[in-house]
């Protein structure tokens, strides 16, 4: 009687929680919209931009003449990557009044929500609407994952696309060995999506073989070998048309993969060597060699840019899901998706770790195991809470919630000092970017030569200045020259030659030079420069590097 009594009372409660929750989840993912509205126009374009936006045109044209036209399979080195997301925006950009590389950015925009959404409802599958709510929250107010999605065309797409993946892995675990239409929908999709947009979406067959390893050996250990075999390859058979699909995917957004069947192992060849005349980047205080970074390159900058919350919930929910595999009470289904999650998040960097490939901009290549880090986050919170709601232990759930709110609280203010630069975060373990900027890359990606420019516009429209005898001004940059081109407009010329150059416009990085000349603009955020504008009408100036060049 006490049990029904009890149960009673507390399912319309736990229902209040979980509708609440999930009004939360929508209330943020509408305000992440509506900021990211109001904000996409602020990220300026980086190194690799308008290469993408080529990359897109040749792309488009190929498919408009029938693949006569096939320059885009050997245009650079990006018909080694998908290019997907750079032919969405192309044609979202032919029917949106916004310029192309606008419509970039508010693509970017759209998908990094679809991965927030995609986050929420997988940790909402496995822990809960708690857990769902606070991963979602995690990955929102990581300002690395939040940063990228507006300005990096590759890695950012790819993140989503493999928390897709991971969507329909972790159904498949639950369904096995009969899954849904949907299941297999959403394996396919994700699957050519990933790899489609970069060939190490292929680690995801990784997280499969070695998550589903306990249950495999749960039925092993209660059907026998030759049952639990026979349900593995009849769960393959009932898959293959979604893999079909993802084979389509693939060779619709990455059309070099599919004119040679070898092509994608052709890629990964190439990728696991470093395929660029080497350069130095700052790293812990020193100047190193990106193919001589140290293991510990991938930990420190993981341990030193993720807010302190979301490291914190990371590390204690990979823990307690690789201690859930020696326990009787968790069903080997659950353990298989634990052991997925936490897979997912850590392997690539073990890898790294091992095998020491070139690493170079920071973590941008690893945005992608962001979310599932968010998802242990929000499950390992989730489980806290539960934990805690026994009676003895029922006083601490607000001090639980507190101190998560007040985690949440740190990266949002940052968020807010750095926009839209929150990609160069640094957590208060670091110091943040005020003490980091003397150690580690800020921004490597020259994001702030578009507030510079239009800086340097306003100065001059300010000063009611313009260049004599009806030509352009020039000016020297050190930094991505075609984001300077298309910030300053057409008025002006663009190069590295600082020899008779009217300015000089400069990142804030190790590289380029502090120059003895007027500054006419200064970016910075924390006291810290991201960039400068420099008058050097009259002055002699034999370079802008800081270093010798290589």
């Amino acid at each position: 009687m006490t049990s029904i009594t009890t149960s009673v009372i507390d399912t319309p409660a736990r229902r209040t929680v979980e509708r609440t929750c999930d009004d939360l989840a929508i209330f943020v993912l509408a305000a992440v919209a509506v900021v990211a509205g109001l904000t996409f126009r602020d990220y300026g374009l980086g190194w690799d931009d308008y290469t993408h936006a080529e990359y897109a045109d040749l792309l488009l044209r190929m498919y408009a003449s029938g693949f006569k036209d096939t320059s885009a399979l050997s245009f650079a080195n990006l018909y080694m990557y998908g290019g997907g997301f750079d032919m969405v925006a192309a044609l979202l950009h032919k029917v949106v009044p916004l310029e192309l590389f606008e419509t970039r950015r508010l693509v970017g925009a759209v998908v990094g929500l679809i991965g927030l959404a995609v986050t929420w409802r997988l940790a909402r599958r496995i822990g809960g609407a708690v857990a769902g709510l606070a991963a979602l929250l995690l990955l929102a107010l990581c300002p690395i994952y939040y940063g990228h999605m507006f300005m990096n065309p590759k890695d950012a797409p790819f993140a989503v696309a493999m928390v897709v993946l991971l969507m329909g892995l972790v159904r498949l675990a639950e369904e096995y060995p009969y899954p849904s239409p949907r299941t297999i929908l959403i394996v396919g999709m994700g699957a050519g999506l990933s790899i489609g947009s970069r060939i190490l979406g292929g680690l995801a067959l990784v997280y499969a073989v070695v998550g589903f390893l306990p249950l495999f050996l749960e039925e092993f250990r209660t059907q026998g070998l030759r049952e639990a075999t026979r349900r593995l390859v009849r769960a393959f058979y009932v898959l293959l048309p979604g893999l079909i699909l993802g084979y389509l995917i693939m060779g619709l957004i990455w059309p070099w993969s599919i004119i040679e069947p070898a092509n994608p192992f052709r890629a990964l060849t190439y990728f696991s060597h470093f395929f660029e005349k080497p350069w130095k980047e700052m790293f812990d205080g020193a100047l190193v060699s990106v193919p001589d970074m140290p293991w510990s390159y991938l930990p420190t900058l993981f341990a030193l840019q993720l807010p302190e919350l979301m490291l914190g919930l990371f590390l204690g929910g990979a823990v307690t899901s690789l201690l859930s595999l020696t326990r009787d009470d968790v069903t080997a289904r659950k353990k298989s998706i634990l052991l997925m999650l936490t897979v997912a998040a850590t392997l690539p960097i073990l890898i790294a770790i091992v095998k020491r490939p070139a690493l170079y901009n920071g973590i941008r290549h690893f945005v992608f195991v962001i979310p599932p880090m968010a998802l242990l986050g929000g499950v390992a919170f989730a489980k806290l809470l539960d934990w805690l709601g026994t009676d003895q232990r029922r006083a601490w759930q607000p001090v639980a919630v507190a101190v998560f709110s007040f985690g949440l609280l740190l990266p949002l203010a940052e968020m807010i000092r750095l926009h839209p630069y929150q990609y160069t975060h640094f957590n208060y373990i670091a110091g943040t970017v005020r003490e980091a900027d003397d150690r580690f890359m800020l921004d490597y990606w020259g994001l702030a030569l578009k507030q510079a420019s239009d800086g340097l516009k306003d100065q001059l429209d300010e000063r009611q200045e313009v260049p004599l005898d009806g030509r352009k001004w020039k000016v020297a940059v050190c930094g991505p020259q075609r984001p300077a081109q298309v910030a300053l407009g057409p008025d002006f010329t663009i190069g590295w030659d600082s020899q008779g150059a009217d300015f000089a416009m400069t990142l804030g990085e190790f590289y380029c030079k502090g120059l003895n000349a007027p500054v006419m603009v200064e970016i910075k955020r924390d006291d810290v420069v991201f960039a400068r504008v420099y008058d050097i009408r009259g002055k002699s100036i034999s370079s802008l590097l800081s270093i010798p060049a290589p």
